[in-house]
């Protein structure tokens, strides 16, 4: 069988750098105390390797005190984090219809259990938000406006810099989900009025699983999700106050920060624009390629517009997940089919019975890849003959 094609980057990048799993086994046998739970030398050099890491994600995006910088074991954990630590009974929130269930399904847990408000913006069925009604949708009581940047279905990208001007002027608090866009695409959390910022490691930032982070503006005090040892303030029975201990409970993976450190570092030696032209060109590839394909509907932004590395598509008559089966038992290309955890996004582009085939290409994707899935797809349908 041919080599895999992995076309399955929004839901983890593979293969990752070399470096990083050197990172992690360099981590593992040279300095794999804890953190912060001793004076001795193997704690000191973990302990570096978590500074160095926060200081670098503090300066891609644009973050001025790397405190403000806490670690999660992913971006769910980042956004729960940042959701029940600051909403209150009576609050209202804004979110929208490209929202992942890990916004949604923290927000409806307190629409439940404590009473939230909660509106879901409309998106056009290629994901575009209107601005206009983000506006009208605030109210008195708007304690929270949450979006991702980009969606993990539709590949669209939303105006966040013009977002966040609109929440800083009524005073809310803007949650920025970038799930599909740390490290493909340009954030700062500064220029951009983002007052949290939550963030995988294992995605476009090219570190393990089990590693991402959230940014907390100074003006916010989070009630911690989790409570317990942080190695400082042990005397007293309350959470430290002080950061990043506040929001750091319990044994961190230093293991996997060390990969996420290396992964970062090679995302910026590569660059954040180039990566973003290199995904641009080859959704764009993929979706000349497929257009040829008959009954195909391809969603979210029309050809030529901006997108993340994400191509999503339905074939009239066929079922997501077999499409995802023969591609990956035939001829060896790894995709996702089915609702992608985003039931709204779905209601958005009229999919939700069907769900939708999602292609999304990374920094090891290549024209041959592209070329690929191409092939195979017009191949089970007709526009190739099969060899």
């Amino acid at each position: 069988m041919d080599r895999l094609v992995y076309l399955d980057h929004a839901a983890t990048s593979w293969p990752k750098p070399p470096e990083v799993a050197a990172a992690m086994m360099e981590a593992l046998q040279q300095s794999g105390a804890n953190a912060g739970r001793g004076n001795h030398s193997l704690a000191i050099g973990t302990g570096r390797v978590l500074v160095r890491a926060r200081a670098l994600l503090a300066e891609l995006f644009g973050v001025s005190n790397a405190q403000d910088i806490a670690f999660t074991h992913n971006t769910t954990m980042g956004l729960n984090m940042a959701i029940k630590g600051t909403l209150q009974p009576g609050d209202h929130v804004i979110s929208t219809m490209t929202e992942h269930n890990s916004v949604r399904r923290p927000l409806e847990y307190l629409r439940r259990t404590i009473g939230i408000e909660v509106d879901y913006v409309q998106v056009s069925p290629e994901g575009q938000l209107d601005l206009q009604e983000l506006q009208r949708s605030l109210r008195h009581n708007t304690r929270m406006v949450i979006c991702n940047h980009s969606s993990n279905l539709l590949g669209s990208i939303l105006p966040i810099g013009d977002i966040g001007d609109i929440v800083k002027s009524h005073g809310a608090v803007f949650l920025v989900d970038a799930a599909q866009s740390a490290g493909a695409l340009d954030i700062d959390v500064s220029a951009m009025n983002i007052d949290l910022l939550a963030f995988p490691g294992h995605k476009g930032l090219l570190g393990p699983q089990g590693t991402g982070g959230l940014y907390i503006s100074p003006a916010l005090d989070l009630e911690p999700l989790m409570h317990g040892g942080t190695g400082s303030q042990s005397e007293n029975s309350d959470q430290p106050s002080v950061r990043p201990d506040r929001y750091e409970a319990g044994t961190q993976n230093a293991v996997g920060i060390a990969g996420l450190l290396a992964g970062v570092k090679a995302v910026k030696a590569l660059g954040i624009e180039q990566i973003h032209k290199q995904e641009w060109k080859l959704t764009q590839l993929l979706m000349e390629g497929l257009a040829a394909v008959p009954a195909i509907r391809i969603l979210g932004p029309a050809p030529g517009a901006q997108r993340s590395g994400i191509v999503a598509f339905t074939i009239e008559g066929q079922e997501s997940a077999h499409i995802a089966h023969r591609l990956d038992r035939e001829y060896n290309i790894a995709v996702r089919a089915g609702m992608h955890c985003t039931p709204l996004a779905h209601k958005a582009a009229d999919t939700l019975d069907s769900g939708a085939v999602r292609a999304s290409v990374g920094v090891s994707s290549t024209e041959a890849d592209v070329d690929r899935l191409v092939t195979a797809v017009k191949e089970m349908f007709g526009v190739l003959r099969a060899k």
